[in-house]
C-alpha cells in the first residue's frame, strides 16, 4: 500500500495499485519451456550419452536463467506501486531505492489507454497522461482496467478544476466588493471601478 507518510494535508488515496499480473506471462511461459525442454531431453535421449550430457547442461542453463528473469520481474512486480489520489498520480518503484514520478492532477491534460487483444481479455492496459510542465507525455504500463482508471481520472480533474473555479469566483466576488467599497470612499474614480470590474471578469 502506499505510504500514507508521504501524502499531504487532505489528501487521500484513491487508487493504490500493483501492475497488473500480466507482466508476469512471458517470464511464466519461458520457464515453463524451459522446463519442457528440460524433460524433453531427458525422454529423447539415452543415458550416459554425450547428447543427454550437452541436453542437460544446455536444459540447465535454459531453466536457470528463465527462473533468474521470472524473480527478478516478481521482485519488480512486488516493488512497484500505481497510486492516484485526490492530489497526483504517482508511480514507485525500486527493491533497494525507491525511484519514481509524480503528476499533479492540476497539470493533467489528456488521459489515454491502450489495450492489445490478450491484454484486454485479462484486464490489462496501458495509460498515457500528458501534462504541463516539464512532464510531457508519461506512460504507464501493465495498469490493471486502464479505461476504469481512465475515466476516474477525468473525473478526479474536472472536480479539481470546478473547485479551483469555485475559489476563483469567491475571490473575484470579494474584490468587486472591496473595489465598490473604494468607489464609495472616492478613492476609486467611476471609470477606474468599471476598468478594475473588466479585468476581474476577463479572468473568470
Amino acid at each position: 500500500m502506499y505510504p500514507r507518510r508521504l501524502l499531504n494535508d487532505h489528501e487521500t488515496v484513491v487508487v493504490d495499485l500493483h501492475p497488473h499480473w500480466w507482466c508476469l506471462a512471458a517470464p511464466v511461459a519461458l520457464l515453463v519451456a524451459a522446463v519442457s525442454v528440460g524433460v524433453g531431453a531427458l525422454i529423447y535421449t539415452d543415458a550416459d550419452t554425450l547428447p543427454r550430457t550437452l541436453g542437460g547442461y544446455a536444459s540447465l542453463a535454459f531453466i536457470v536463467a528463465a527462473s533468474c528473469w521470472l524473480v527478478v520481474r516478481s521482485l519488480s512486480w512486488l516493488t512497484t506501486q500505481f497510486a492516484v489520489t485526490t492530489q497526483r498520480v504517482i508511480r514507485r518503484s525500486g527493491v533497494l531505492s525507491k525511484h519514481g514520478i509524480e503528476i499533479p492532477l492540476d497539470r493533467v491534460n489528456t488521459v489515454m489507454s491502450s489495450q492489445g487483444p490478450f491484454a484486454r481479455m485479462v484486464g490489462a492496459g496501458d495509460l498515457e497522461i500528458e501534462s504541463g510542465g516539464e512532464y510531457g507525455v508519461q506512460r504507464f504500463e501493465n495498469v490493471r482496467d486502464p479505461e476504469r482508471i481512465k475515466q476516474l481520472l477525468h473525473g478526479l480533474v474536472t472536480d479539481r478544476q470546478a473547485a479551483s473555479r469555485g475559489v476563483a469566483s469567491v475571490d473575484i466576488a470579494a474584490q468587486l466588493e472591496k473595489f465598490e467599497g473604494m468607489l464609495d470612499r472616492g478613492t476609486l474614480t467611476r471609470d477606474e471601478f468599471d476598468a478594475q470590474k473588466q479585468r476581474l471578469l476577463d479572468s473568470l
